[in-house]
């Protein structure tokens, strides 16, 4: 048990230490700021703005938010394209056709939004050719994505212009994910992950010689390092990070566990420098990192104290290692499972349908805040959503000016945090589940009736609409029969909504905070860089974001947690 704490206490401090190292480098690409690695980059830079004859020039709310659905629209199409003629491309060496159109189509939706829900087995879906032209381009231009519109957002929220979409795309490819994941790929393959276009390999299995067995390789590690570093989190095989070719040994799970949390902790304290204060930039930090440590140990103490019915049958307690890893063991799939929930990456080292429930509970939550520590940039953006809706509910309170970094908090700003926070998310997760539940038959073709039933259906949706990817696995997603048309086609409709009406909204939002007149602090200024308004924060953010799904987690996870310890 003590070798699992000490684990987990060892990969959050390098967290702790690597965030302003990372956070104010990107601090300095996006403010402009000399470097000397302008001398590899510029060059590189120059040729992409020659060639795509990009216009550098600043944009307002609504060019940059066109900018972001027409640029993801030409790749989503670009990429279901090759999806569909796969079969005819290079890079096949199992000679595999095209998917359904509903799986392409939903794989296409699901990549581009930065979610990378998987319907499908990787291996034997898509060649060689689609994961790294199709898969592996999106998971830069997605990832890349949330990264512009979060320091387009900062931009916004400090005084400045939002800035270029498509200059900001670039600058986060090839100043920040490129560079990290070229090097990150290579300690990758040094410690085991393969990368090979070579055709799977035949050979005799162990218990039978005359039993042959068919071994699945590919170029796995640039694969592997980005799906983190991204937050993408789609797997190069079926079963993601719990694959020991995804992730052979402790030094890779510990690798994708800190690439996960670099990028949204980082932009965390990339605002502290925008707005010229890293005090306030700490005290959210450590708001957030209080909520994740929380999360972290319900689900760690969960899973080594095990299945109490299992624990009766044995007279003997023991961790929960069903669906696990034995080579990561109870301690790194909890901090896994609660990181890859936390960060909107959805890859997985374990299977989280077979986590306890308090544990999956805690995934939920996750999934329904998506602050801590949220998707890759919009996590961070909507951080600060939640900041802005503390300080106009604080300041009707205690009679204070509701403002924000100096700018006045006014109805715009609260109908646009509203709609974020309580009407969107709720919406395309909540109906869709219902009508799902609704149908069980025909639709949802759940495999565990009852309170375990109702959460593996309600997670697929959360997992949507946060544009996390994960699965609770245990529903007839991956059929070609009506199920799983209807979990392709339905589930495209929340990660569409739960990546593209939030862009907009946060957009707007930092473009109308961009153009109000700074007003000068006075004693009736409500502060907002205190330890106490931090507190008021977590409140808002527990009441207003966590109460809203309360009835699903009290039908599902808790109930079931109940009905265990019941020995029901």
């Amino acid at each position: 048990m003590v070798q699992g704490w000490i684990q987990i206490v060892l990969t959050l401090l390098i967290v702790i230490l690597i965030t302003p190292v990372l956070g104010g480098y990107i601090a300095r690409v996006f403010l402009g700021e000399r470097m000397w690695l302008d001398r590899i980059f510029m060059p590189l830079e120059r040729m992409i703005y020659r060639l795509s004859g990009i216009s550098k020039n600043e944009m307002t709310g609504w060019q940059y938010i066109r900018a972001v659905l027409i640029s993801n629209l030409v790749m989503a199409v670009f990429v279901f394209v090759i999806f569909m003629f796969q079969g005819v491309l290079p890079l096949n060496p199992t000679g595999l056709g095209a998917p359904t159109w509903d799986t392409a189509l939903h794989t296409a939706i699901s990549f581009v939004t930065n979610t990378n829900q998987q319907h499908y087995a990787g291996e034997t879906t898509f060649s060689y050719f689609s994961q790294v032209a199709a898969l592996g381009f999106l998971f830069f231009t997605s990832a890349a994505t949330g990264i512009a519109v979060a320091i387009a957002f900062i931009r916004g929220l400090t005084g400045r212009s939002l800035g270029n979409f498509y200059v900001d795309l670039t600058l986060a490819i090839t100043r920040i994910l490129l560079p990290i994941s070229l090097i990150g790929a290579v300690v990758l393959i040094a410690a085991g992950v393969p990368e090979t276009l070579s055709a799977p390999i035949v050979v005799p299995t162990l218990e039978d010689p005359t039993v042959q067995q068919t071994i699945a390789l590919g170029p796995v590690a640039h694969f592997e390092i980005i799906k983190e570093l991204g937050e993408n989190g789609g797997g190069f095989f079926a079963i993601n990070s719990a694959h020991p070719f995804e992730n052979p040994n402790g030094l890779t799970n510990l690798i994708q566990i800190v690439a996960m949390l670099a990028m949204p902790t980082a932009l965390i304290y990339t605002f502290g420098i925008f707005a010229n204060n890293r005090q306030q930039a700490w005290l959210i930090y450590g708001m957030v990192f209080a909520i994740y440590l929380v999360f972290i140990g319900v689900a760690a103490i969960a899973e080594y104290q095990g299945n109490p019915m299992v624990n009766a049958l044995l007279d003997s307690p023991q961790p929960n290692l069903e669906g696990k890893e034995v080579r990561l063991g109870w301690a790194q799939s909890a901090l896994y499972g609660v990181t890859t929930t936390g960060t909107m990456c959805g890859a997985v080292n374990s299977m989280h349908d077979s986590f306890m429930p308090l544990s999956g509970a805690v995934m939920l939550a996750n999934l329904f805040l998506q602050i801590v520590w949220g998707g890759q940039g919009t996590g961070t953006a909507y951080l600060f959503a939640y900041l802005i809706l503390a300080v106009f509910v604080t300041g009707l309170m205690v009679g204070r000016t509701p403002e924000f970094l100096g700018r006045k908090i006014e109805k715009q700003e609260v109908v646009l945090t509203s709609l974020l926070i309580l009407l969107v998310h709720p919406i395309f997760i909540l109906i869709p589940g219902a009508i799902a539940l609704a149908f069980a038959d025909q639709f949802a073709g759940i495999s565990n009736p009852g309170f375990h039933g109702l959460t593996q259906v309600m997670y697929e949706y959360a997992s949507a609409a946060a544009n996390n990817g994960s699965g609770f696995e245990g529903l007839a997603d991956s059929q070609p029969a009506a199920t799983g048309l209807w979990w392709n086609l339905s589930t495209c409709v929340s990660l569409l909504a739960g990546r593209y009406i939030p862009i907009t909204a946060l957009l707007l939002l930092a473009d109308g905070i961009s153009r109000k007149p700074v007003i000068p602090m006075t004693t009736g200024t409500l502060r907002t860089d205190t330890g106490l308004f931090t507190g008021v924060t977590a409140g808002v953010i527990l009441i207003m974001g966590a109460l809203t799904f309360f009835p699903v987690l009290a039908l599902g996870a808790i109930a079931e947690a109940l009905q265990l310890a019941g020995g029901i």
